[in-house]
């Protein structure tokens, strides 16, 4: 269902107008799904040369690692993304950039780690932009002019790139927007504008043009956003289909409020009104992720295109008792400790599946520890680019082909909720400087992922040294001026 857009009236016209609608496309999403990606191409194009491939990078927003099936849930169906893992490398210890929104994002698009991001919070601390989140006037970090991000590095090398939905990297800024770093498009919503936000937003971004959207105005409900991502990124694909392209999906489901046209097939069930509604939005999700895959293979360009599907951070948007009840009822951070905002497992976990066929072998699970920095010097590999900026990731290639281990590493994190606490991964160790405080905790993973056994006084020198390792990793900023 393709988006129409009309400069001249700056509207988004659109093929879906009902929730019911929306409904019957999901339905028909899922269930066409397997059909699509059986091998019958629609209009694929003979290919004379080998291509540089295709880059999708679908990333959910609060998705929890344990709300998928193919990581052990049980309750939320979700058949596509299974499918996915099923034909590629599912990681099993994969982590987000930090456990909040911004910043996580940040490490993925810059490859730099909460100790050099410019963006290490949903706020800054220092400097940034003022700004308005509905009457609370916060101060924002955004990303700086020319800071160089994957859709500038993969431009250079002759990528379309485009971003559809969730940005959150412009803070306040009205010049921090996705084209002015390495986007040719964007479609979607910005943070310093309300009336784009939201599941059925009154306003859509086609790059700098505000455009209205149909039958959302004043309270409508007449367009899902996790639809509006769907069809607008199966639309890029099908006008860059000749040529390389990167493309970044960026839901915004499961991220609160809990709201979808309809409970779809939870309707029936006996849960509550937020577990049903939860549900819901990650059947449409999935549904959507079904409908690229779909594109993908009726376009012929499977064997063409690596897709990846990540989160930003663990689940559970506000700690509130509606969404605790509903991540403990699905289980969504499993045996994890901890939530979004936090830097215990449950906060920075995140799924990650890598499906590339005919180069990535099909269902393989990968206890690499890995996390969203990687995703810049991988792409850039991906595309044949020799990187002259400083990133601290790795490139994964070698392990998403099956060829290399990737040597043991010192991943950190960082974060400012409710004040500044730290953490490092290296190996089976975990450090943790915990909120406000000087003391250190220490975790074995191997034995205990949990985290509910401190073993910091057994192994003072494995504290030692990560703890000066961690201490090394952070940089002041003028948004984030902490020194240690």
């Amino acid at each position: 269902m393709k988006p129409v857009f009309s400069k001249r009236t700056r509207t988004l016209s659109y093929s879906l107008h009902s929730s019911e609608n929306s409904v019957s496309r999901r339905a028909l999403l899922a269930g066409t799904a397997v059909l699509g990606m059986s091998g019958k191409i629609a209009y694929a194009a003979p290919k004379a040369t080998p291509r540089l491939p295709n880059i999708i990078y679908i990333i959910a927003d609060d998705l929890g690692v344990y709300d998928l099936g193919c990581y052990g849930q049980t309750k939320i169906r979700t058949p596509n993304i299974d499918r996915m893992a099923a034909q590629g490398m599912q990681f099993t210890q994969a982590y987000g950039g930090a456990p909040i929104c911004s910043p996580s994002r940040c490490a993925l698009m810059t490859g730099r780690h909460m100790g050099h991001a410019s963006i290490r919070d949903n706020f800054a601390l220092a400097g940034g932009v003022l700004g308005f989140k509905g009457k609370e006037k916060i101060r924002r970090a955004n990303l700086a002019d020319q800071e160089p991000t994957v859709a500038s590095v993969l431009k250079g090398q002759g990528y379309e790139t485009g971003l559809v939905g969730k940005w959150h990297l412009d803070g306040y800024d009205p010049d921090a927007i996705p084209t002015r770093h390495g986007f040719d498009e964007f479609h979607g919503w910005l943070t310093q504008t309300e009336k784009s936000q939201g599941y059925f937003p009154e306003k859509w971004y086609d790059g700098t043009t505000l455009l209205d959207v149909p039958g959302n105005a004043g309270g409508g409900r007449a367009v899902y956003e996790t639809d509006i991502v769907t069809d607008q990124s199966c639309d890029f694909i099908r006008r860059h289909r000749q040529k390389p392209f990167f493309l970044t999906v960026a839901y915004n489901a499961p991220h609160s409020p809990y709201v979808t046209p309809a409970e779809g097939d939870y309707a029936g069930e006996t849960w509550g009104a937020s577990e049903k509604t939860y549900a819901a939005m990650i059947e449409f999700l999935d549904a959507g992720v079904g409908s690229i895959l779909r594109t993908l293979a009726e376009l012929g360009l499977d064997e063409d295109t690596i897709v990846f599907l990540s989160s930003d951070h663990g689940p559970r948007s506000e700690p509130t008792s509606e969404q605790t009840e509903v991540v403990t009822f699905f289980n969504s951070h499993g045996p994890l400790r901890g939530y979004k905002r936090e830097l215990y497992e449950g906060g920075i976990r995140v799924p990650l599946i890598a499906r590339w066929p005919g180069h990535i072998a099909a269902g393989v699970k990968d206890e690499t520890p890995v996390y969203h920095p990687d995703f810049l010097p991988t792409a850039a590999r991906l595309a044949g680019k020799s990187l002259s900026i400083a990133t601290d990731g790795r490139d994964l290639t070698q392990v998403l082909l099956g060829r290399s281990p990737l040597p043991e590493r010192l991943l950190y994190w960082e974060t400012y909720e409710p004040a500044f606490w730290q953490a490092a991964r290296q190996g089976q160790w975990k450090i943790v400087r915990p909120v406000g405080s000087s003391r250190l905790e220490l975790y074995d993973l191997a034995t205990d992922p949990g985290e509910k056994r401190d073993v910091a006084a057994q192994y003072p020198d494995v504290v030692s040294r990560l703890s000066a390792q961690m201490a090394a990793a952070h940089k002041p900023s003028r948004e984030y001026p902490i020194a240690l």
